[in-house]
């Protein structure tokens, strides 16, 4: 390939694009060539698109994300990777507002808000019926106004249950079983209003209390039924409810309350699961989220599993030897620490889990160490021989060991590598503070890092 050191304008003129079935070298002037010249020039325009792209995540961070959002909103698994990442810029992803939603993901000043096309069983004619009674004649102010501005028609029971679970009606009551409860009232007190100004005839309500429009529809909005007070549902039945709506976690997790401690332990995250070797064993703090049970031909039991962490989504099956010890944890929403091996077969990546754990079992040694002997080479060494003699059977390890660099103002966690696992946590504490290290136990959940 030659190095082109001048260029000069040739006018317009014709050209033609040629498409070849393999490489070949072009004869330019005089015996010249050049080679592939196709892939430099398009590796200039991805440059150039790399280099945009970069410069808008960098300095609109916020409108960059949401645009990436909506750009990819048709793709569960790529929304719960960019939502992960978003997190991770100090960006939070708000749920749906009815009253301030637009169609698509919508950037504000530090934080990005849920589109209302993201929200399943509401259709766009529902959509558009909402933003033009909003544009209309502003905000909403109750679930009973909602219902009496809309035609119940367009924004049906199902659409309206959709707009509770998912969190875009929080702003008129955050017990979203009370708005439940309070809708199959609502709905039949809204029909009947709107089929007397369908014929003309205004409620006995509408017509009292003097011609102040505003007060007007103050008293016909009181005469709105409301359900017995009830509670609001489980924490687990609401995010459970919301994730069916959505297709994600947005306001809470069942995995958040553990994120950072999970860290400690887990440093792999999903998302990153394809960057792992082929037969690397892994360990992560998932949810399973899907169980397909099978009955192989043998008649042993197995599962393939669907799971998913605060980063993305993955696939794992569980092999018959496998689940003869963990099956009781096999099951959908269960939270747990799983040990296996990554396999790629057939274009997928999965982890072959070989163990697995309630995260409210998960265990785990803490071993203090001063700041000035974290240095130590021979105190390193005698560290490292006693949690070797502690690693018990070959695999059976499963029990994380901590260090704890104790400095004068403040500390830092550092997680040993998976060689240094203990098989019993009570005998590894007793080993170390034998040999005059300051050890406890714990367990993952109350963990303070």
């Amino acid at each position: 390939m030659v190095k082109i050191i001048r260029r000069r304008s040739l006018g317009i003129q014709t050209v033609y694009d040629i498409g070849l079935a393999q490489d070949h070298n072009f004869v330019i002037d005089q015996g010249w060539i050049a080679a592939n010249c196709f892939n430099k020039s398009h590796s200039t325009a991805y440059g150039y698109v790399t280099y945009q792209t970069a410069y808008l995540k960098a300095n609109y961070p916020v409108e960059y994300m949401a645009a990436l959002l909506t750009a990819n909103s048709g793709d569960q698994d790529k929304v719960q990777k960019y939502i992960a990442t978003a997190i991770s810029m100090g960006i939070e992803v708000e749920p749906p507002d009815v009253n301030r939603s637009g169609v698509d993901f919508t950037p504000l000043e530090k934080n990005i808000l849920f589109g209302l096309s993201a929200v399943r069983n509401l259709g766009q004619g529902a959509i558009e019926a909402l933003l033009a009674a909003r544009d209309q004649d502003g905000s909403f102010i109750s679930l009973a106004e909602l219902c009496d501005r809309v035609d119940p028609r367009v924004v049906n029971r199902r659409a309206l249950e959709a707009l509770i679970y998912s969190g875009a009606l929080d702003a008129f009551n955050p017990n979203r079983n009370q708005l439940v409860h309070d809708l199959e009232l609502i709905l039949e007190w809204a029909q009947s209003r709107a089929k007397d100004r369908a014929i003309g005839q205004g409620n006995l309500f509408d017509t009292m209390g003097g011609d102040a429009e505003a007060g007007t529809a103050v008293s016909s909005l009181e005469t709105a039924p409301k359900a017995e007070p009830v509670e609001d549902f489980p924490e687990s039945e609401k995010l459970k409810l919301e994730k069916e709506i959505l297709g994600f976690y947005i306001s809470n997790h069942p995995l958040r309350e553990i994120e950072r401690p999970a860290r400690l332990m887990a440093p792999i995250s999903l998302a990153n699961l394809e960057e792992q070797p082929e037969k690397t064993t892994v360990s992560a703090i998932v949810l399973f989220t899907e169980v397909k049970p099978i009955i192989t031909k043998k008649g042993d039991r197995m599962a393939i599993v669907q799971m998913e962490d605060l980063s993305g989504k993955a696939e794992g099956v569980v092999f018959p030897r496998s689940f003869e010890r963990i099956g009781s944890y096999i099951e959908t929403d269960h939270r747990l620490m799983i040990w296996g091996k990554v396999d790629r077969r057939d274009d997928r990546i999965q982890i072959i889990i070989e163990d697995a754990e309630p995260i409210e079992e998960v265990r785990l040694v803490m071993v203090e160490i001063p700041a000035q002997d974290a240095g130590n080479i021979q105190q390193q060494q005698r560290l490292k021989e006693i949690l070797r003699q502690q690693a018990g059977e070959e695999g059976r390890a499963k029990v994380s060991v901590i260090a704890n660099i104790k400095g004068q103002q403040e500390s830092q966690l550092v997680r040993l590598g998976a060689q240094f696992r203990v098989q019993n946590e009570h005998s590894a504490v007793k080993a170390l503070a034998n040999a005059g290290f300051r050890a406890t136990s714990s367990i993952l959940i109350d963990v303070e890092t």
